[in-house]
């Protein structure tokens, strides 16, 4: 992807920079952010004043309709810096796009891609001191837009706010999770808001993941929401299974996000010829590939972990224990996946982009 950069975007430089405060050897991910952030308002129809400013407060009317009917989306990407000191984006085009589409599912006005290009490569380069080499050291980016017309009517916004936020990160996880399959609680059901990144989605998930961690699980595998037969996500990620030398996925639909990294591994894995099958797939099914022994691997997939391997589910309080993962399918994709992104290896799809 080409890209040439216009004077679209005004800029308004900080006079120090806050680098130096932040210790990032210990950064808690999504807490510190950089010296700059992007903004662009949606008025009269159109997306104007398009600005780069120093990270600070923003002032918004307690009646924008964010706080009353949730018309908010957003997005996950990262930055990552090569041994050389260049810095990549890993497919980004692909969050664009999702963003506009979650946006259209919530009745937001699409963000041009101009823009959100220009933006990204201005706000990058201006904060690229922020961006730490390193495996696990990365720069989140957080687009996100949110409807700011004043007023409590249940009506979609005119007026919005698009704005994207860099915040230096380590490693999302360290070590293997455990997680507990859903009986009760959903992420999402038919024909609702589950393949947007809407901001509701994930306050919604934040109750039944605090019942499971008070058992001692760290996230919480979603099964649909009809019957809880079938395995949809894990926690904020997709999900993988392998059963034997093949891997499975749920299909994405309306109640599953099109993840970049999903779409990601299955490409990396039919590049390797290992079988993949996007289809639904049975609670029942994987507690008898447990017993019988031929299940080898459960693993996340998503922008902030990469890869998180499962270590142990739990489905109607019995506790099933997953082999070792060192070597298996979790640990090759990371490392295909983060070598790529740190332009350590080749690049065969093209998903690495230069900033």
């Amino acid at each position: 992807m080409n890209f040439t950069t216009s004077d679209k975007i005004s800029v308004q430089k900080i006079e120090k920079s806050r680098i130096n405060e932040v210790d990032f050897d210990n950064l808690t991910f999504g807490k510190d952010f950089s010296d700059h952030m992007f903004e662009c308002d949606y008025i009269n129809g159109e997306w104007v004043h398009p600005t780069i400013r120093p990270y600070g407060p923003l002032t918004i009317s307690p009646a924008a309709k964010v706080f009353h009917y949730g018309q908010a989306v957003f997005e996950g990407m990262k930055a990552y810096k090569d041994a050389n000191g260049k810095v990549f984006l890993f497919r980004p085009d692909q969050n664009h796009a999702r963003i506009n589409k979650s946006a259209k599912r919530m009745a937001i006005p699409e963000f041009p891609k101009d823009i959100f290009f220009e933006a990204l490569h201005k706000l990058i380069d201006l904060d690229r001191d922020w961006v730490k080499p390193g495996n696990g050291n990365s720069l989140y980016i957080r687009p996100f837009v949110m409807a700011t017309q004043e007023g409590v009517s249940a009506s979609p916004s005119d007026q919005y706010k698009f704005m994207i936020l860099l915040s230096p990160v380590n490693a999302y996880y360290t070590g293997d999770v455990k997680v507990v399959v859903a009986e009760e609680y959903s992420r999402s059901a038919n024909g609702g808001v589950g393949a947007a990144k809407a901001a509701g989605n994930y306050g919604a998930q934040f109750y039944p993941t605090n019942l499971a961690r008070e058992k001692g699980f760290q996230q919480v595998i979603w099964t649909d929401a009809n019957e809880h037969k079938y395995l949809e996500e894990a926690g904020t990620m997709n999900v993988f299974f392998r059963i034997n030398d093949t891997l499975y996925t749920a299909p994405t639909s309306d109640r599953i996000l099109d993840g970049i990294t999903r779409k990601s591994v299955i490409a990396l894995a039919k590049k390797d010829n290992i079988p993949v099958e996007e289809r639904p797939i049975l609670v029942s099914e994987i507690v008898e590939a447990s017993k019988n022994g031929t299940l080898k691997e459960i693993f996340g997939a998503g922008t902030a972990a990469v890869i998180s391997p499962v270590s142990t589910f739990n489905y109607k309080d019995v506790t099933y224990e997953l082999p070792p993962t060192a070597g298996g399918y979790s640990t090759k994709f990371k490392k295909e996946l983060t070598d790529i992104q740190y332009n350590i290896s080749e690049d065969p799809f093209g998903w690495r982009y230069e900033v």
